[in-house]
């Protein structure tokens, strides 16, 4: 890892049709739009969807590298990440993010070791330590040989 801090760096813009983001780091462009609850088309990456794909991603993230520091040996990890988005006082926010894992792994002996990764996972995910939702893990650890 490169020493700290980091830095990011995002452009976006727009004509009254399209929107695209993109990257210094010759990242691929993206387009994006409002989501249909705003009434955008729905059929595209929003701020929305991009802020809990972030979640999901860097839950992911996270846990290979302390499955990986650990030398815990598992099969696949899956990640489902909702976001609820409400109006708190005269601001919208996300109020909860709610993550649902299932992780398969092949000893069954290493379900409870299992467990504690996952949650050490969430604990040092830097996108939900920037966050103020209230943040839910569920975790479904499968054992298959």
């Amino acid at each position: 890892m490169q020493a700290l801090p980091h830095h990011y760096n995002v452009q976006a813009h727009s004509t009254p049709d399209t929107q695209v983001i993109t990257s210094s780091q010759g990242i691929p462009e993206l387009v994006t739009a409002g989501p249909a609850e705003f009434g955008g088309p729905g059929d595209q990456w929003s701020p929305e969807t991009l802020m809990i794909s972030a979640v999901a991603s860097c839950f992911l993230l996270s846990f290979k590298a302390v499955a990986g520091a650990s030398d815990f040996s598992w099969k696949h990890i899956q990640c489902e990440s909702t976001g609820k988005l409400e109006k708190v006082g005269r601001i919208m926010k996300f109020t909860e993010i709610t993550t649902k894992v299932r992780l398969l792994i092949s000893d069954q002996a290493a379900k409870d070791k299992a467990l504690k990764l996952l949650n050490k996972a969430e604990a040092i995910c830097l996108v939900t330590n920037s966050l103020t939702a209230e943040l839910k893990l569920e975790c479904d650890i499968v054992i298959e040989p």
